[in-house]
This record gives structure tokens, sequence and C-alpha cells, in this order.
């Protein structure tokens, strides 16, 4: 039998001693009683670990607060949307498809912009880009935090989580440059090798430009947290010897797709809006109700990066990341129905913008957790934080920009591809 002696009970005896007679307190004694560990069979699984540890912590009635109420407005926001699919639109589409061209012509509403809710959008180059690059962050992110709720990747190891994550993203090259040109030749753009360059290196090189000027800063303060320059080489290796070859696979394929959809020749007039209708204001609204659903969960994730906890509430996080997405779509959609009943038909932008506000957001609450929950003294920490925070709102902007551009892409597709139209 083996036992390791790692814990031992020391007991101090001293003697108090008289002050009135000048006499201070003195060791008297010191005794030492080692203890040994006893390891003890379970049933308890090795991916379920830090179960003893969910159930048993402090904040786990905080966390449940935060689920229930983000599925309080995700059936808000699918109570709306199912009430919109399945009976103002399909009395809309029934009523429409009844009528004979000039009576339809004499409508109002969604069904009168048909011949131009397909027409591409100003910046479609942007706009692809960021969507071939959401699409990867979105795929990267799921199969990262499904590995982490199996227990592939240990809470006590923080680099396995970001490892993980990087090499996922750079393997997943291949689907940002496949939506990414498969979009932007929607758009009917022809510049293709501008499309596939800017997929590759436009918000990577954005965030690793970011990424080292805050690692030099902590190489100047010569701060133990610095990425080693060997670790940064490595980095660029990744990505210029399997990223960027595997986004020019994926928009050959992308590429090969055929023409977008024919449009009228002559762009129809948009009438007066209300305020409500106008794009700052739809924009503004939209990302209120996807931040709602996370930023409890927001203050736990603040909290592992900037006050050294522990993060092992995996199953919480991903089931957020399944409400953000669905809350994403959902407000969207309804925000798209909205415009499109005014006769605006310039919703593709202003749906990748929507949700992708929910980051201005983050970044509001952001500051808000910088001035109010931690004590930064200096400007090179600060300077820091906001760094790496603005890393984490690009990346969160374009992550829910793409949920609720592609929630509207199949909306509108869906909603139009059923009325005859001579």
């Amino acid at each position: 039998t083996y036992y390791v002696f790692n814990h031992v009970d020391i007991t101090i005896h001293y003697h108090s001693g008289d002050e009135t007679n000048g006499m201070h307190a003195r060791l008297v004694a010191a005794t030492l009683e080692p203890r040994r560990s006893n390891f003890q069979n379970d049933d308890i699984r090795w991916a379920s670990r830090w179960d003893y540890i969910l159930v048993s912590m402090p904040h786990s009635n905080i966390q449940w607060f935060s689920i229930m109420n983000s599925l309080v407005i995700v059936l808000f926001l699918s109570g709306m949307v199912a009430m919109i699919m399945l009976r103002t639109l399909h009395k809309d589409i029934a009523r429409y498809n009844q009528m004979d061209q000039e009576e339809a012509q004499e409508e109002s509403g969604w069904k009168q912009v048909h011949g131009d809710v397909f027409r591409p959008p100003r910046m479609g180059m942007l706009l692809s880009v960021f969507l071939g690059q959401g699409t990867q962050v979105f795929i990267m992110t799921f199969i990262t935090l499904f590995l982490a709720c199996l227990g592939f990747l240990s809470p006590a190891n923080r680099g396995a989580l970001m490892t993980c994550a990087v090499v996922l993203w750079v393997l997943l090259g291949t689907s940002a440059g496949y939506v990414s040109a498969r979009l932007y030749k929607t758009f009917g753009g022809e510049n293709w090798k501008t499309n596939v360059l800017l997929t590759a290196f436009l918000c990577p090189g954005i965030v690793f430009v970011d990424f080292f000027l805050m690692n030099l800063i902590l190489w100047v303060e010569g701060s133990s947290a610095a990425v080693p320059f060997g670790t940064l080489v490595a980095i660029l290796a990744l990505w210029f010897g399997i990223s960027v070859p595997l986004t020019f696979v994926g928009a050959f394929f992308g590429f090969k797709k055929p023409p977008p959809v024919q449009t009228n020749q002559i762009p129809r007039q948009i009438p007066q809006q209300s305020f409500f209708t106008k794009p700052v204001p739809g924009i503004i609204m939209g990302g209120i109700l996807p931040f709602g659903c996370i930023f409890i969960q927001l203050f736990f994730i603040l909290n592992s990066i900037w006050s050294h906890q522990m993060y092992y509430m995996f199953g919480f996080l991903f089931l957020v990341f399944i409400i953000l997405v669905i809350t994403c779509s959902e407000a969207t959609v309804l925000l798209c129905y909205f415009h499109l009943c005014a006769e605006d038909y310039h919703w593709w932008w202003r749906s990748f913008l929507t949700s992708g506000f929910t980051a201005v957001y983050l970044f509001v609450y952001a500051v808000h957790y910088f001035f109010s929950k931690l004590q930064i003294i200096g400007a090179a920490s600060t300077i820091l934080y906001f760094g790496y925070t603005l890393i984490m709102v690009l990346i969160f902007f374009i992550f829910t920009g793409t949920m609720g551009f592609f929630s509207c892409f199949w909306f509108v597709n869906k909603i139009y591809s059923v009325l005859k139209v001579d």
C-alpha cells in the first residue's frame, strides 16, 4: 500500500507572558502531524469530473436565472415570428397570388418590392468578406464549445481552449472562402482576386496586428503573460501556410456557382419612412434583445479573463450560445419584415448590422465592467484591457452579424419564392 503525505497539521504552543513586567509572548513548543491521502474508487466519469463543482458553486442560481431569462426572450420572439409566418404572410401570399397584375400593382407592402429585393447592395465586396469570416467564426465556436461540454478541453488548462479554437479557425479557411466567393458572385462581383485576398487577410490581419501590439506592450513591461516570439511565428506559419491556401480552395468552388438573380432595370423609389422603419433606429433596437440574453453570462466570462477565476460552466455557455443564435436570427427577421412592409428593400447591410449592433452593447458593458469591477492603474494596463476588448468586440460583431444576415437571406428567399410574378 502506498501513501502520499501531502497534508500536515501544525500546532504551535506559546506562552502569553506578562506585559506588566515587560515579558512578551514566546514560542515554547511545536508539533507536526502528517496526514495521508486515501484513494477512493468512484463511478464518476472523467468527462463529468467538474459536475460536483458546478452543482455546489454559489453562482448556479444566477446561471439558471440567466437561462430562464434568455428562454423567455426566445419564446417571445418565436411567437412573433410564428404569427407572422403562419398568419400574416400566408394570407398575404394567398391574396396576392389570386389577384391579376393590375390589382396587384395597386397593393402596398412587401409584395411590391419583389423586383428590387435582390438588387446587389453597395460595398458588396466588404459584406461578402465579413460573412465569410463570420461563417468561419461560427463553426469554430460551435465545435470548440461542443468539445468543451463533452469534457475534452479541461477548464484547468486555459491554453487548451484557445489552442483548439486557433487550430479549428485555421482548418476552416475553406468555409470562409466558399461563402465569401459565392455571395460576392451573387452580388454580381467580378473582381474575385481581391475578394479572396480580403477574405484571407482583412479580419485576421486586424486581429493579429492588435494582438501583436498588445503583446509588444507586455514585452516592454517584462510580463510573463507575453506570448513568446516563437509562438507568434508558429501562428503566422499556420495562417499563411494552411488557412490562406484553404481559403483559395473554398473560393474556387464558390465562384463556380450560378450567376445572381435578375432584378428590375430601374430601381423602385422607396417611400417616406417613419421613425421606427428608418435604418438607424431599427439597427439600434435590433441588438437589445440578443444582448439581454448574454449579459449575465458575459459577467462570468469577463471575471474569468480579467479576475483570474476558473471558468468551467461550458454547459451553460453552450446553451447561451444557441439561444444567442436563435435570438439574433428571430429579431433580425422581424425587423426585416417590417422594413419590407414599408417597401424598403435595402435589407442586405441592414440585416447584418441589426444583429451585429449587439457588439456595440458588448463594448459598452466592457467599459462599465472596467470602471466598476476592476482596479486597473497605469496606462499600459488600460491599453491592454481595451486592446483585447476590441478584438473580442470585432469577432462578436462579425459572428452576430452573420447570424442575422443568413436568417434574413433564408426568410427573403422563402417568401418571394412562392409569389407568382409575371
